[in-house]
């Protein structure tokens, strides 16, 4: 007998009048936000502008969503794609279901896109980022228990999450994953912005020491949940994708520390030298200051450029020798 549990919302959707306030989609939008603010500041503080993370995230986010979701899909495509079920519900993001996997992948793909158009190196972006997003991670999970789903395996622990009877569900008390890996994020996020101040982490290492550690705690909380999922050689598929990422991450900080030890001295240059600036802007930046530098030599250029100011003054002369 459980003596104290976590108990679950009786419903994950809040009716304001006519619009559906979603639990699950209400905790992705203030992890967004979170992430944003945070990482904003961390950019301003390495030299950056204000305002500059939250115009890459404007590529970043919708990218990041639609690889979540794909991923998801994917992955689960039992879900939506077996017999008695609606493919339909693979758009139904609201309801759940999004990878950090694609997230991560996709979300790097619009953020390139996004660092491109402003002459900006990704990763000193994905640095000033990577604590915020933990943290959004951590928000983002306790959209799960407005959703009654990925928890773990039966316990009457005092922390125990009490599940009601619903579809493909039993109800019960369970280990409450999505609290383990919110706060596993929160760690995360305090241990790479330690790391971050201890050792002046650059070129990508602060983003990959986060992968790294979400990975480690991903792999064991995965091992925990008892949804179902694909396997191979008796591990879930998201506990080999953590080991892959994990050893891929350690890896780049290793090999990234000896090629490019450091960190970026100017992370955002000025506009009118970026390199996406467009090219016919600076040539005839060039040319203008082409044309001042000529108007400064020779100030009778200006009004009439090349040999004719010259005729005009040789003319001059003539006249003033014919009169003289």
């Amino acid at each position: 007998m459980n003596l104290a549990s976590i108990p679950s919302p009786s419903t994950g959707v809040i009716e304001l009048g006519p619009i559906p306030l979603r639990g699950y989609a209400f905790c992705i939008i203030i992890g967004v936000f979170v992430a944003v603010w945070f990482g904003n500041k961390r950019w301003i503080a390495r030299g950056g502008k204000a305002g500059t993370v939250a115009d890459i995230a404007v590529w970043a986010v919708p990218f990041g969503l639609v690889g979540g979701r794909l991923y998801h899909v994917i992955t689960d495509y039992q879900l939506y794609f077996s017999e008695g079920e609606n493919w339909v519900d693979a758009f139904k993001i609201w309801e759940g279901g999004l990878g950090i996997w694609g997230a991560i992948a996709f979300g790097a793909v619009g953020a390139w896109i996004g660092c491109r158009r402003r002459g900006i190196p990704l990763p000193a972006w994905a640095d000033a980022l990577a604590p915020g997003i933990a943290f959004a991670q951590a928000i983002g999970r306790w959209g799960n228990w407005f959703n009654q789903e990925l928890y773990g395996k039966p316990t009457d622990l005092p922390w125990a999450v009490e599940i009601s009877e619903g579809a493909n569900r039993v109800a019960g008390t369970y280990h409450p994953t999505f609290l383990y890996e919110s706060l596993w994020c929160i760690g995360v996020a305090l241990l790479v912005i330690w790391a971050d101040r201890r050792f002046t982490l650059g070129h990508g290492r602060a983003f990959a020491l986060y992968v790294a550690a979400y990975c480690a705690g991903r792999a064991w909380i995965e091992y925990m949940r008892v949804d179902e999922a694909h396997h191979i050689l008796g591990l879930r598929l998201n506990v080999w994708t953590a080991i892959i990422v994990f050893v891929l991450a350690v890896v780049y900080i290793v090999v990234s520390a000896k090629l490019r030890p450091g960190r970026e001295e100017i992370v955002e240059p000025d506009r009118d030298t970026t390199p996406g600036k467009n090219a016919d802007a600076r040539d005839a930046d060039a040319k203008d200051a082409e044309q001042d530098a000529d108007a400064k030599k020779d100030p009778l250029s200006k009004d009439e450029p090349g040999e004719s100011g010259k005729g005009l003054t040789a003319e001059s002369t003539e006249a003033a020798a014919e009169k003289g």
